[in-house]
């Protein structure tokens, strides 16, 4: 099987089984997107503190979208604030790669089936959605300062 393939499947099965799909009830601050090129949409919520993030989304949207809010969803819940800003600023950087960046596997996991993904232009932003709202939600919730473009 091919790396391109594996990728594939990887985004695939976190399409078909999110994980921690599903809104917290109780959040510090959350944040609605929506990508108007094609109408995904998602929000995710932010609770917790600095030690200890918990996150929450519901969204509707293309496989890419939607893999990749479940992707981020697994790889942070219950991660501090320090290592979620770095799998967040590895993860844009990854997409603003134009496919042609070498993902870290150890601090993207399962991200780094979107390194194909960066080639297609109008699908970074499908990849992005999810992250955007985070950091909106993140800087709402004062868990962080900075904006990462």
């Amino acid at each position: 099987m091919s790396v391109d393939a594996l990728y594939q499947e990887i985004i695939l099965d976190h399409y078909k089984h999110p994980r921690g799909k599903g809104l917290l009830g109780d959040s510090l601050a959350e944040s609605f997107q929506v990508n108007p090129t094609c109408g995904d949409e998602v929000t995710v919520q932010v609770a917790g503190s600095a030690a200890d993030v918990l996150i929450g989304y519901e969204g509707q949207g293309c496989s890419i979208s939607q893999a990749s809010a479940s992707v981020m969803s697994e790889m942070l819940n219950g991660a501090s604030v320090a290592t979620m800003k770095e799998k967040r600023d590895a993860f844009i950087e990854l997409m603003h790669a134009k496919g042609l960046g070498e993902p870290d596997e150890e601090i993207l996991e399962d991200g780094v089936a979107f390194a194909g993904v960066a080639k297609y232009p109008a699908r970074v932003k499908c990849a992005l959605l999810p992250w955007m709202a985070l950091q909106d939600a993140a800087i709402k919730a004062g868990l962080i300062t900075e904006e990462k473009s």
